[in-house]
């Protein structure tokens, strides 16, 4: 089928340099402030090779910053230049995405523009996270699936398949593409789709390259529900409250304003009638996340083709009236002035919109937190240092501990994947623990004893600021008998 006149050539050398400029900016920021929680994990998991999963999420990501770390070093610099690859390429696919959809040089460029300032791109090409392979999987796979549509060419299926099986490795949410896709076009079309043959293959090429992630779940008694169980429990009252005002900060208000334009177009546009199902399928996603209690990040992916779309109309829309190019100009250079300001370590920590950030928030007074834990245990007596082991309260605790305090004992904590470590070895009646609730340890130990607070030194108020570091002794019963109530589930 001969290619329709929707599409158009891609401007490659503007888009190309506008992403270059995404990666430069980001490798430039990607040493600055320190690890996020997230990293820190990542780097803990991947130091014991590869695994098929995970308690909490699958493989890829951990296995990405264990090979950065390998050949790059081991610093945060070098575990983030993956993530900044990631956010160049989501801004060049969106701009592809543009050209597909029709829009012409000026749209793509403005396209790339948009996602490159936009707070999504940036916050997730700056740290190593399951979002940033993601993001890159969605925008790579809506192309695709825009291709089968609009160019009437099924083959194209089989490259939407291979795309989705490749991502189950790094975060399960991608599977919400092909889930509200389906309904879409079973909904609005074009039905014809359902007895092209491809879309079968892409389905099964997709299920053939995930099927490990499937054996894994089967196998280990459907972890990811369980961990799902538990994030809704316990994030998902506030994910919920927050939803709306977190998809204005994902891409700021100034593009919040072109979005709607996009998804209004996809349902508007005559030429775009082929890729219509999409525009049912943001919202299916919204609603469905919502229901779920999950973060906006979730639909993320749907932001890339909105804003794609987005740059069409708006290109159109200002084609020919300077006032109108010159009021889309400022917004979009305002819009990336804050973003940038909100979403990189350009700024001092404890400045008021690096607060406002939780990426920034959770990436400072790491190295301070694993000084002062290690002042805690070389205080203690030769005796007790040679039954002595740590205990984290969470996953950034113990990726922190094991990052910067070397000197260390072995670290052991509850949470998530870290809680099938343990548990510690038996002659091991002294701990130095971190995060623990004193009500647990209390329970443990005869006596525990405070032995100071984390300082981050920054004056910063994040989830480790304050936290107690206690020393107990005296362990009452075996470690095999206490340690399953040390197990918990959090994002």
């Amino acid at each position: 089928m001969t290619r329709p006149r929707t599409a158009v050539r891609p401007a490659w050398r503007p888009i190309a340099a506008v992403a270059g400029v995404v990666v430069v900016l980001l490798l430039a920021v990607s040493g600055r402030y320190g690890y996020n929680v997230d990293e820190l994990y990542f780097r803990l998991l991947g130091e014991r090779g590869w695994a098929w999963g995970y308690t909490d999420q699958p493989p890829l990501v951990p296995a990405v910053v264990h090979a950065a770390s390998a050949l790059l070093g081991d610093e945060v610099g070098a575990i983030r230049a993956p993530a900044a690859l990631c956010g160049g390429a989501v801004v060049l696919l969106g701009a592809l995405i543009t050209a597909e959809l029709g829009g012409t040089r000026r749209a793509q460029v403005l396209s790339a523009l948009m996602l490159g300032s936009s707070f999504l791109v940036l916050s997730v090409g700056h740290i190593m996270v399951t979002t940033t392979l993601d993001l890159v999987a969605w925008s790579a796979a809506l192309l695709f699936v825009l291709r089968a549509l609009l160019r009437g060419q099924g083959k194209w299926w089989l490259a939407v398949g291979a795309v989705l099986g490749v991502a189950l490795y790094a975060k399960y949410i991608v599977a919400l593409l092909p889930v509200t896709l389906l309904i879409g076009l079973a909904v609005a079309g074009p039905r014809r789709v359902f007895r092209d043959r491809y879309l079968y293959a892409g389905a099964a090429l997709a299920l053939v390259i995930g099927s490990p992630n499937l054996v894994y779940q089967i196998t280990h008694d459907f972890p990811q529900l369980q961990m799902a169980d538990a994030l809704a429990a316990t994030d998902g009252p506030m994910n919920r409250i927050v939803f709306l005002p977190g998809l204005v900060l994902l891409v700021g208000p100034v593009l919040t304003v072109l979005w709607p334009a996009g998804l209004v177009k996809l349902w508007r546009d005559p030429a775009w009638r082929p890729v219509r199902a999409l525009g049912l399928a943001f919202p299916l996603a919204v609603g469905l996340t919502l229901y779920g209690g999950g973060r906006p990040d979730y639909v993320g992916g749907f932001f890339v083709l909105l804003l794609a779309a987005g740059a069409v109309a708006a290109d159109r829309w200002s084609a020919g009236r300077t006032v109108r190019r010159v009021l889309l100009t400022a917004g979009l250079a305002l819009s990336a002035v804050v973003q940038v300001l909100m979403a990189l370590p350009v700024l001092p920590p404890a400045s008021p919109l690096s607060t406002l950030n939780n990426i920034s928030l959770e990436s400072v007074g790491w190295p301070r937190l694993a000084d002062q834990v290690s002042r805690v245990y070389d205080g203690l007596s030769r005796r007790d240092r040679d039954r002595a082991v740590v205990l984290a309260g969470n996953l950034g605790e113990s990726g922190a501990l094991d990052r910067y305090g070397p000197d260390l004992p072995r670290v052991y904590s509850g949470h998530n994947e870290l809680h099938s470590w343990g548990p510690p070895p038996e002659h091991a009646d002294v701990v130095v623990a971190v995060g623990v609730p004193r009500s647990r340890l209390a329970a443990d130990f005869r006596s525990c004893v405070a032995a100071g607070r984390v300082d981050n030194g920054l004056d910063i108020e994040n989830a480790e600021q304050g936290t107690e570091i206690t020393v107990c002794r005296g362990r009452a019963r075996p470690w095999a008998e206490l340690w399953p109530a040390y197990h918990y589930l959090s994002g």
